[in-house]
Parts: C-alpha cells; sequence; structure tokens
C-alpha cells in the first residue's frame, strides 16, 4: 500500500472521491462533512449544518454538487462552490445509512434504518420511489453504474437487487387526483421498482454490498466475518465464493476499478486484498487502535480511501510509475508484462520481448527500473519480486514486432542493478552493503564494498555507481575505489543525468536537487505537490512534472510552470518544443509546450541580450509574472517595453532611473503623490529642472524656494516672495527674504505682520541705522537692548554649490536594450527626436508668476489650480523650454533614439582597494590607508606587537600617498591617490603602485646623520634616529633583490648599534657599582660597529678598566686598539698602558671572557656564550636570554621575542 494523504479527525463514517478535481470528501460521526485536498494535503472547506453523526455523502459526478444523509434522518444536498446547503430532502424516519447520486438521471438513492431505500428527484426535490421489503435496517443502497439496478444490503442478513427501469419512464402526475394515488402507491409500494434477487447465504447482518463496475458480480460484507462474492443473469444470481480472513465485522467492500481485486475492510483494524480471480488473500492492511467503517473508490484514477476510527487515509495499491530507459532515438519500457521499443523521430511503437508473469496477482511486483546497454542491446529490468530481484534479457536485432519470441532471462537477486560499462553491470547486495559487478553471461567479475550504508544505486558515468543513503547520495568509483563527490539530500527516488552527463537531477518526493557531475550542488526546488518525472533539455534547463504541472527549472534555481496536466505523466524526452512522456496506461505521447517563457528567463541569465531583444519584439510574452521577475532580477528597464498601465510605468521609470519616461507617465496620471516621487528621483538624478517642474505641479512652494536657494537662483526666490506676498503668506515671505538674504525685506515684513522688537533687534544688528532709529521711536520705552560685548553673527544664505543649472550629468554608453524595443512607438519618426530628447527636455506646463500677477483675481487663481498651463507665452518662469546642453559627446545608436535607456558604468574599484588587492606589502596597504591589515601582514611577516612607534609613520605614508583638492566652497575636499611613476601618457585602466614617502634612500641620509651623532657622543640622540631607521624599515618597499639585501644589511647595523648605544647609556647610569661599569665597557667593544667608532670604544673601554685596577682586561683591549688602526695620541696612550700594565693580574673578577665568543643579551646586557640556549627576535635579530621569550624585544621595542615569523617582506621581487 502506497499512503499519499492521511487525516487525523473524528471518526468516518463516510467517503466520496471528485471524479476530476483532487478532492475527498469525509463525513465524521461528529456531524462535520470534511472537504480536503488530497494532494495539497490541505482543508478546504468544512460544512456542519447535520445534527449528529454523518454516514453517507456523495459527489455529483458533473455538478458541483454534493449529497449528504445523516442520524437526523435529513438529506442534504450542497453547492461547494456556494459553500451552502441549497435543500433538505425530508421523508426517511429512522437513521440514514448512505446516499448516492445516480450518474445520469438527477436521482439520488438512499438506505435507512427505517427499512426502506428512497430514490429521490434532486431536481423537482421530491422522493419519486420507495422501496419497500427488507425487514430490518438497510445499511447500503447503490445504482448500477451502467444498468437499471440497486443493490442494498440489511441487517435482515440477505441482498436486494432491484430493478428501477419502471422509474425512467415515470412522469410527474399532471393533477391533485393523479398525485394522491401518486403518494398512495409511494406510501405503499409502487411497481416502479421490483426486486429482482434476493440474495442469501449470509450468517449476519449484511453491511455493505457492491456492484462490478462492468461484470454481473456483485461483492458484499457482513457481521458473519465474510466476504461473499455473486454472480447474477437475467434471470437468477447466485452464490460464487466466499472470502475469509476477518476477525471482526466486515464494514465495507469493493471491486478495484482498474485491477482484478476485491478491497475489504472490517471492525477488525485491518484492510484485506482479495485475488478476485483466484478469491485469494493477497495483502493485508493493519492499523494499532482504529476500526475501518468506510471505503471508497476514485471513479477514473488508481485511489482508494478508507475512514476510520480517528480519521481516513487515501492510498494506491500499487505504483504507476512505468520502467523506462532513453537512449539516443529510442526509449524502452515496460508496458503489460512486454519489454516495448519506441522510436522518438518515427514515432513507431513495437513489442520487443515478452517479460516474465509472477504466478499469482501480486501487488508491488511489476517492473521498477530499467537500465539499457545500447551496444550489447541488453536491457536490466528489476522489481521488488522475492525481496528484490533483476532479469537480464538480451535483445535481438531482429526481435521488434514479434511476441512469440520467448528468451528465458538471466536472474540474479538484488535490490537495484544498473550497467556500469558495455557489457558489466553492477548489482547491490543490500545484506553486505556491496556491489557486485557481472558480465552479460551472469558471472560476477568482481566484489566491493561501498562506501555508504546503501538501499540502491544508480549510474553515474563509465564504471561509476551512485549510491543512495537515507540522507546523501555519493558518486562511487568502482575501478579506483574512491568516492568521487558527495551531496545531503532528501532520499532519492530518480536520478535524472544530462545528455553531456555535466549535470544531475535528484528528484525526491518534494524536492529537486540539482548539482554537477561532481555532486558539487547547484540549487535546490522545493514542491508542495510531488513531483513525478523530469528531463533535461537542449539549453541545460531541467524539465519536470507534478501531479498536476510540466514545470521547469533554470540552472540558477528559478523555476516557473510551462503548462497545467489533467492527468500526472512521466517526460522520457524533451526536444525543442516537443515533449516525450508516458502515461499512467503505458501509452507514449507528445505535448508541444511554449518554451518562450524560460528560453526568455535563460538568455537573461546567460547575458544574451540579442535573443532577449528579438523575444520581446516578436513574441507575446508579458504579464504580471515577467515583469515581477525582470523587477528582481534588477532588467526594470526590459520590463518598461512590457508594461501598458501607466502607474507600473512610472514605478519602473523610476526604478530604472528613466527621468523621461517618468514625466510622461506622471502627465498622465497627474497625481500629487506620483509627482512628489518624480521630484524625489529627479532630486538624486541633480535634474533641477524636472524637480522644479514637479514642484510647480504639486504647488509645492516651501520646496520650491528651498531647491531655488541651493541652486542659487535669485530671481526665481524674489517671485516666490511676490507669490507670498499676493497670497498673504507671512511665513513664506519671511523664509523667502531669509533664502533671498535681504535684510530691509525681512525687517518690513516684521513690521508690518506687528513685531516691532523683532524688526528694531534685525534693523540695528545689520546696521541699518535709520530704519532701526524710526523704530526705536515708534517703540518709546519698550526698545529691547541689544547684549554688549558679543560680536554679531549675521544670517545670511550660504554659498550655492552650482548656479541655475541641472547637476553635470554623467557621460554614459548607450545601453543594450536601447534600440527598437520601444514596441508602442516602433517604427515611427518622431520630431522630438533631437539629440537632447533623451535629457527629458521637452516643453513643461509651467506656471507664468508675472502673468498671473497682472491678473487681478491672482489669490483666487493659485488656490483653484488655474495658474498652471496658462500663459505660456510671456515667460513667466523663464522655463518653456528648459534648455539642456545636448550632450554631443554621446554615441547614438542607429534606429529609434526615442528609447532612453542607458546603462550607467558600474563604479570603478577605487585606486587605494587596487593597492592592496594582490599586495603582501605592508607598506602598500598603509598608503592605501588599511592600517588593520598593514598590521596583520606585519604581525605575521615580523612578529610585531607593539604598534604605537608605528603610528606617526603610518600617518605619514598614508597621507604622503594622496593628494586633495578643494573642489567647491561647502563640498567636501576630494582626496586622489598618488601612483608611483604615473605619467600623462600612461593608460588610465592600469594602476600603479602608490607612491610612498619613505624611501631607501632615504635610510642612507639617516644613517649618515646617526653615525654623525655617535661620532660626537651624542648618545641619546644617535639612539633615537637609529631607533627610528628601524621602525620605518618594514614599510620600506624597495625593487630589486639587491636592494633587498642592502635592507636586510641596514637592519643588522641599525641593531648593533641601537644595542651598544643602549649598553652605553646603561654604564652612565650607574655610579656606585665600578665592576658593572668595567663589564657593561667590555660588553660595547663587542657591538660590531664602523672602525672610528670602535676606536673610541675600546679606548674608553681600556680607560675605565685600567682606573678600575683590572689591568689585564685593559691591556687586552689596549692591543686590539693597536690593531685596529688608531690614530697617533690613541696609539700612545695604548703603549704606555701595555708599559705599565706589563703582568699584572685584574683585581675584580669580571663576567667577560674575551677569548671565548659571545653575543650581548639585548634586555639583560649580559653575555651569552657560544653552546649556550638563547632566543632572537624575529625582526632585528637581536639575541635574548631563553627567559626573555615572549616579551617586547628590548632593541627594536617593535616585535615579541621567540615567535616564529615569514621574514621581511619589502618587494615585489620576494613575492613572484
Amino acid at each position: 500500500m502506497l499512503t499519499k494523504f492521511e487525516t487525523k479527525s473524528n471518526r468516518v463514517k463516510g467517503l466520496s472521491f471528485h471524479s476530476k478535481r483532487p478532492w475527498v470528501l469525509a463525513s465524521l460521526h461528529s456531524g462535520v462533512i470534511q472537504l480536503w485536498d488530497y494532494r495539497m494535503g490541505t482543508l478546504i472547506d468544512r460544512f456542519d449544518e447535520h445534527d449528529g453523526p454523518v454516514r453517507g455523502v456523495h459527489f455529483h459526478k458533473s455538478q458541483p454538487l454534493f449529497v449528504s444523509g445523516g442520524d437526523d434522518y435529513k438529506i442534504k444536498v450542497w453547492n461547494y462552490k456556494t459553500h451552502r446547503c441549497l435543500f433538505t430532502l425530508l421523508g426517511h424516519l429512522d437513521y440514514i445509512r448512505t446516499v448516492q447520486f445516480h450518474d445520469e438521471h438527477p436521482w439520488i438513492v438512499s438506505a435507512s434504518d427505517d427499512q426502506t431505500i428512497r430514490i429521490w428527484n434532486w431536481q423537482s426535490r421530491t422522493c419519486i420511489s420507495v422501496l419497500t421489503g427488507h425487514n430490518h435496517y438497510v445499511m447500503c443502497a447503490s445504482f448500477h453504474p451502467k444498468e437499471d439496478l440497486v443493490v442494498s444490503a440489511s441487517l435482515d442478513q440477505t441482498i436486494r437487487v432491484w430493478d428501477i427501469g419502471a422509474l425512467r419512464k415515470k412522469v410527474a402526475p399532471a393533477d391533485d387526483i393523479l398525485r394522491l394515488s401518486q403518494m398512495n402507491t409511494d406510501l405503499f409500494g409502487g411497481i416502479d421498482a421490483v426486486v429482482k434477487y434476493v440474495l442469501e447465504g449470509h450468517d449476519r447482518g449484511v453491511n455493505w454490498a457492491s456492484f462490478h463496475p462492468t461484470l454481473p458480480l456483485i461483492v458484499s460484507g457482513a457481521d458473519d466475518r465474510q466476504v461473499k462474492l455473486w454472480r447474477m443473469n437475467d434471470s437468477k444470481a447466485w452464490e460464487v465464493d466466499t472470502l475469509r480472513g476477518h476477525t471482526n465485522n466486515v464494514s465495507c467492500v469493493l471491486f478495484h476499478a482498474k485491477m482484478e481485486v476485491i478491497v475489504s475492510n472490517s471492525e477488525d483494524k485491518s484492510i484485506r486484498i482479495w485475488d478476485a480471480n483466484k478469491r485469494t488473500g493477497i495483502q493485508t492492511i493493519r492499523r494499532e487502535h482504529d476500526r475501518f467503517w468506510i471505503l471508497a473508490a476514485h471513479p477514473e484514477m488508481n485511489l482508494l480511501a478508507a475512514g476510520h476510527d480517528s480519521g481516513m487515509i487515501v492510498f494506491k495499491l500499487e505504483r504507476e510509475h512505468p520502467a523506462f530507459s532513453v537512449s539516443g532515438d529510442t526509449l524502452f519500457y515496460v508496458k503489460d508484462r512486454f519489454l516495448r521499443l519506441y522510436e522518438f523521430s518515427t514515432q513507431k511503437d513495437n513489442q520487443v520481448v515478452p517479460i516474465r508473469k509472477p504466478g499469482s496477482v501480486s501487488l508491488n511486483q511489476g517492473p521498477r527500473t530499467l537500465s539499457y546497454s545500447p551496444t550489447e542491446n541488453a536491457v536490466l529490468i528489476c522489481s521488488d519480486v522475492d525481496g528484490g530481484t533483476y532479469e537480464l534479457y538480451i535483445v535481438p536485432k531482429d526481435a521488434s514486432g514479434r511476441s512469440d519470441y520467448m528468451q528465458e532471462a538471466k536472474k540474479g537477486a538484488g535490490g537495484s542493478a544498473v550497467f556500469i560499462a558495455r557489457n558489466r553491470f553492477a548489482v547491490l547486495d543490500r545484506s553486505s552493503n556491496q556491489v557486485v559487478v557481472k558480465n552479460l553471461k551472469n558471472e560476477i567479475v568482481k566484489k566491493g564494498l561501498l562506501p555508504v550504508a546503501s538501499d540502491a544505486i544508480f549510474y553515474a558515468g563509465t564504471g561509476n555507481v551512485l549510491c543512495r543513503a537515507e540522507d546523501r547520495v555519493a558518486i562511487f568509483d568502482l575501478q579506483q575505489r574512491v568516492v568521487l563527490g558527495e551531496l545531503q539530500t532528501p532520499s532519492v527516488k530518480y536520478v535524472i543525468w544530462s545528455s553531456d552527463m555535466e549535470s544531475v537531477a535528484l528528484l525526491s518526493k518534494h524536492a529537486i536537487v540539482i548539482a554537477n557531475k561532481k555532486l558539487v550542488h547547484r540549487c535546490t526546488l522545493h514542491e508542495t505537490i510531488r513531483i513525478k518525472s523530469g528531463a533535461w533539455d537542449d539549453n541545460g534547463v531541467f524539465i519536470y512534472t507534478t501531479l498536476n504541472h510540466i514545470k521547469y527549472c533554470l540552472p540558477n534555481g528559478d523555476s516557473g510552470i510551462i503548462r497545467t496536466l489533467e492527468i500526472p505523466i512521466y517526460i522520457t524526452k524533451v526536444s525543442g518544443s516537443n515533449i516525450y512522456c508516458l502515461d499512467r496506461d503505458g501509452k507514449n505521447q507528445v505535448i508541444s509546450i511554449d518554451a518562450t517563457e524560460y528560453i526568455f528567463k535563460l538568455s537573461l541569465l546567460r547575458k544574451r541580450y540579442d535573443l532577449v531583444m528579438s523575444m520581446i519584439r516578436n513574441s507575446q510574452l508579458c504579464g504580471q509574472a515577467v515583469i515581477a521577475y525582470l523587477q528582481q532580477k534588477g532588467f526594470p528597464e526590459v520590463a518598461l517595453h512590457f508594461v501598458k498601465d501607466e502607474k507600473t510605468r512610472f514605478n519602473l521609470a523610476l526604478e530604472s532611473g528613466n527621468i523621461q519616461i517618468a514625466v510622461a507617465s506622471a502627465k498622465e496620471i497627474d497625481d500629487k503623490d506620483h509627482w512628489y516621487r518624480l521630484g524625489i528621483e529627479a532630486l538624486r538624478q541633480g535634474n533641477t529642472s524636472i524637480v522644479e517642474y514637479a514642484y510647480q505641479r504639486t504647488k509645492n512652494f516651501e520646496r520650491l524656494s528651498f531647491l531655488y536657494l541651493i541652486t542659487g537662483n535669485t530671481e526665481k526666490l524674489s517671485k516666490m516672495l511676490k507669490i507670498a506676498e499676493i497670497k498673504n503668506d507671512i511665513m513664506g515671505q519671511f523664509h523667502n527674504a531669509l533664502y533671498l538674504g535681504d535684510i530691509q525685506e525681512r525687517v518690513k515684513i516684521l513690521e508690518n505682520a506687528g513685531h516691532l522688537p523683532l524688526a528694531y533687534v534685525t534693523a540695528a544688528t545689520h546696521g541699518l541705522k535709520e530704519v532701526a532709529d524710526r523704530l526705536a521711536t515708534e517703540l518709546g520705552e519698550n526698545v529691547p537692548s541689544l547684549p554688549k560685548g558679543k560680536p554679531r553673527s549675521l544670517l545670511l544664505p550660504p554659498a550655492p554649490l552650482m548656479c541655475c543649472g541641472d547637476w553635470p550629468l554623467l557621460r554614459v554608453m548607450r545601453g543594450i536594450f536601447d534600440n527598437g524595443l520601444d514596441l508602442g512607438r516602433a517604427g515611427q519618426e518622431e520630431e522630438e527626436d533631437a539629440p537632447g530628447a533623451d535629457w527629458g527636455d521637452e516643453e513643461l506646463d509651467i506656471v507664468d508668476i508675472e502673468g498671473a500677477m497682472q491678473n487681478g483675481d491672482i489669490v483666487a487663481d493659485i488656490e483653484d489650480g488655474e495658474a498652471i498651463e496658462e500663459n505660456e507665452e510671456e515667460g513667466g518662469w523663464d522655463l518653456e523650454d528648459l534648455e539642456l546642453p545636448a550632450d554631443v559627446d554621446t554615441p547614438k545608436a542607429a534606429g529609434n533614439s526615442r528609447s532612453s535607456l542607458f546603462v550607467a558604468p558600474t563604479p570603478g574599484m577605487p585606486v587605494s582597494q587596487i593597492w592592496i588587492q594582490k599586495s603582501s606589502l605592508a607598506g602598500e596597504h598603509v598608503a592605501a590607508g588599511n592600517f588593520d591589515t598593514a598590521m596583520r601582514l606585519l604581525s605575521r611577516q615580523l612578529a610585531i606587537k607593539n604598534f604605537a612607534p608605528l603610528k606617526p609613520l603610518f600617518m605619514d605614508l598614508h597621507a604622503g600617498s594622496h593628494t586633495y583638492l578643494r573642489a567647491l566652497s561647502t563640498a567636501p575636499v576630494i582626496s586622489f591617490a598618488v601612483e608611483k611613476g604615473w605619467s600623462e601618457s600612461a593608460s588610465p585602466n592600469v594602476r600603479g603602485p602608490p607612491a610612498l614617502v619613505f624611501k631607501f634612500s632615504q635610510m642612507d641620509e639617516k644613517l649618515k646623520a646617526a653615525y654623525r651623532a655617535t661620532t660626537e657622543g651624542k648618545f641619546p640622540d644617535a639612539l633615537r634616529q637609529f631607533l627610528n631607521i628601524l621602525h620605518t624599515i618594514p614599510l620600506i618597499v624597495v625593487d630589486s633583490r639587491r636592494e633587498v639585501d642592502e635592507v636586510k644589511e641596514l637592519i643588522e647595523i641599525a641593531r648593533e648599534y641601537v644595542l651598544g648605544l643602549k649598553i652605553e647609556l646603561k654604564r652612565k647610569e650607574i655610579k656606585d657599582n665600578l665592576v658593572r661599569q668595567q663589564e657593561l665597557a667590555a660588553y660595547f667593544t663587542n657591538c660590531k660597529l664602523q672602525k672610528i667608532h670602535m676606536r673610541l670604544v675600546l679606548t674608553s673601554a681600556m680607560t675605565i678598566c685600567y682606573k678600575g685596577g683590572n689591568c689585564s682586561t685593559a691591556a687586552n683591549f689596549a692591543r686590539m686598539l693597536l690593531e685596529n688602526s688608531p690614530t697617533e695620541v690613541q696609539a700612545k696612550k695604548a703603549r704606555q698602558l701595555l708599559q705599565h700594565c706589563g703582568d699584572k693580574k685584574d683585581v675584580n673578577q669580571l663576567n667577560y671572557d674575551y677569548r671565548n665568543p659571545f653575543v650581548v643579551c639585548g634586555a639583560t646586557f649580559v653575555p651569552i656564550y657560544r653552546g649556550q640556549k638563547d632566543v632572537s627576535c624575529p625582526y632585528c635579530g637581536a639575541r635574548f636570554v631563553p627567559t626573555i621569550e615572549g616579551q617586547l624585544c628590548a632593541v627594536c621595542e617593535l616585535a615579541v621575542v621567540g615567535v616564529d615569523a615569514s621574514g621581511l617582506l619589502c618587494s615585489p621581487t620576494q613575492i613572484r
């Protein structure tokens, strides 16, 4: 059983399928009738006018009606379109068990516990016959689908078949006497319905009886737990067989419309399927806690519904997806126990090989999948027989059309089998999760374990299988035993590869996953209605079907409906605008589709704009869906050409920045809101003329005044002042005077308005002495006092950015959709097509102020909105023609120049961003202003942690790599990046590296200055200069490898001097410890210094040690000094010291051994002799005792000691 839909509700007593729509009616024990859509799984409606349980319900075959009967003795006829009960039929005297419409006549048959069956005419709303004869409750009654018969079942243990042929001839009586006799006949039984057969055989009350749809058979179920089969002919009816198996009362039983089976259900909580020919049980479907009460079969489809104690289920007995395989121009598929071959090009259909039939009728034992090897003409058919088996057939070349040809198929066990090479196929052994590869003789070639626990395998290219697990799929190479790709998906039912094997669609029940051949995910599509099949078309679009639609899926995941379907189909191939498919009966069909919509969207996606343009011109593509799609995808300018509705055109024009079309649409709409929005967009574009026009149309004087202020149009501002005066708008007058900077006018307005103190303050502050004196006289004692000693700040308007003109518009190239797209005006040459027409320089209806002011009724005119659109010839606003400059440089495409669609150039990447895009040089990142990435680079390359000393260098470097331009008085300063080696002849598209203010050549000067300070004994100054060199080097960029080596050499020189100078400064700080002073002087001699400085250091150390009584050490320094080419004075001093010391020993023991090579720790200033452990600074290379690891380097003061770093990067040559 394949469950399609399930509901949870009160006990379901009645069920009925709609013949055309995917609807099922369920009447409940609670008195509610529910209308469900079993495809969508949604409750559409509920009807609850019955009082008490509703036991019977039935849809009319063709009218929008259904009938219901309940325990309230009422039969109600409903219209499901209007959601109401049309009328109620009264007559039964007890519970109504079943109701049913006749397929052809306007009749309803009802069965009741009042022991009668009634037939009603629902058009005349009368009872036309009462069938009496049962002597207990009548549990069901139904019409024969073809003949004039009714079958009924009763608790009197009989089934009765009634002949109602006379009802056809019955005509409504004409007069009252006839009607009275008619009523008597109806009441006591008439001759219009007679009992044809009484079937006796059940031992207990019979609950259900139903006719076979085509054969003269009846099936019944009763409280004796038996299902009985009866046959009838013209003269008699007899019992054929009894089906035993139910363990409680049989509630309902019926024949399946499409299969030779009987379906029954029972209060023993089971549904049983019986073979109608062999009269044996095939399958039992059980529920744990729910008794079954009712069954219904779909009149045209392979669907059943069963009602139970807590809801209902809609189910199928067998899957209907045909097994097929497509290879080139041929389709192999299975139908009616034959393997058939269909050719797409000729549409010929032949049966090829008969297929083994299972011994008994069995459910879901038919072919499930089919795999074909074209070179060997071999077919593998898999089915669920015996838990999963495959059959291998070799199709002979000449066998087409020969139905007598038989061959014994090679069989084997396996859940799924697919060809993976010309003469090899793989079989899945689920028990061991192995793939067994076999040859065409059905012999095992090799075995192998699968990487994931699989329940099915599919073809995935030669030598590969696609393994399906519960929540994922994987492609496995059987030869190399490697997983080529893996993807998480819902449970996959079908796998469909594109013809080039580059793309694959994985179909689940409600989802499609599209991936490439390595199972890299591209998109996922979800459907609420079950997905049935699919195929790839020639353009790489996936076409698929659901239960009721053919749909498409583009490579980016966009989907849409191509057409609706009456019945489900299974696509086998898509070729051009033809879809080849199989229906559920295994018939081949060709469906023509209109592919325009998805080809249009695909062309947009692939930027095939030539195709897009031709489709716009030639096709009838339109509708809200396409317009919304174009808007969503960022093509509002294309959507403009589909739209006739002015409001939509206006919105699209604003979105695409097309002011000209927006103005035209706004004129048509002429609505305040649209003019307002047009003004906002025109202001954004800097098209002040259109802004002005929009504000005039809405009489928005405040905004107009402000617009004139920012554009510096004082002439128009003066006119606005006059308008405010005429309208007697004092605030408007004051604002305009303020904007004009007209102080006399402001004083006059304040005085006229009676604000004399304010008028006096304004006049006095702005130096209008005469006016101020006059006002002071008027005010008398009430003259306000002005604050003393405070400077006056006058309220004057700011200077405008640009005076009296449109903002300069960006020069743009013509757009791709600029020509020939304006469908409404295509081919019409118009006078307006001047070079400037694209920028909206058409004549506008603008208010004429001066003309209006000469008119005595100016106030009334402005109030009534009639000042607009008159006296255009007299100047007024001087805006009749906007006189925009024609943009002669804009290249004009040939053809219709009305189209004003332009594609603005995409904003370029800032130069500073280009600098850092591929650079790993910290200096270039600093120059670009990206300090954070520069710090990360320095941290990674040199382990620098302390950036405080580098901050001023960062700031200098960034500022020095940019130059600044002041454009307009109130506009912000514009910065320009300065490139290294820029020249006027350089291409604007090629960007050079930044020009850096720190150059390596400057380091030479700094080094000389530091040497000089050292020679002069200015140690703190020298130390500062050497440290500055060390701090600048990480930000330097050099061009050659030789210079890189020189930079590294400079680091070593600076390090030695910084270390030596720090030792010397430390020695000078120590006053009381003579031994430590001698040691530090000795360590200074170990630094690698210039000869001139080394001689000075040795002289100093020699003197200090001699004075401290360490003659031996002093003599050693004297000898070293003599080896260093000393001056005469130094040599003389050294020789004297050597004579004086002779063989004298040292008085104090020093931590200094000149015989053993050592380096000095940069933090503790102690010697680290050869062989002892040490750590070093990743930047300057200074050495330290191990305890200093992790601390800041005391020499360069930048990096962390002992950290791994990649090393100094100061040249592009190091990266290549």
